[in-house]
């Protein structure tokens, strides 16, 4: 799913022009990323829940060289499926 897929689906829904229907997914996305960002997490009901879960440092390997390097701990966002999606797909 593409930011395009969204304000195409908006348009023909709400029947709006090309550039409002784009401005209004770009905002939908922006509201999303403030919320995970505000409490580390947002649910969107009969779709699922995103989370932020922290990653741990840990060693791994340079697939080119072989070589072992250090990873940094970090924060990556996770998602879990809601029963309905679950069920639908």
């Amino acid at each position: 799913m593409s930011k395009a897929f969204i304000a195409a689906t908006i348009q023909s829904s709400a029947e709006i022009t090309g550039v409002a229907a784009t401005q209004t997914a770009a905002d939908l996305i922006e509201a999303i990323v403030k919320e995970i960002k505000k409490t580390g997490k947002f649910t969107l009901p009969s779709f699922g829940t995103f989370t932020v879960a922290k990653t741990k440092a840990r060693k791994g390997v340079n697939p080119r060289t072989g070589e072992s390097i250090k990873i940094k701990a970090g924060k990556t966002v996770r998602f879990k499926a809601a029963p309905n999606l679950k069920s639908a797909v």
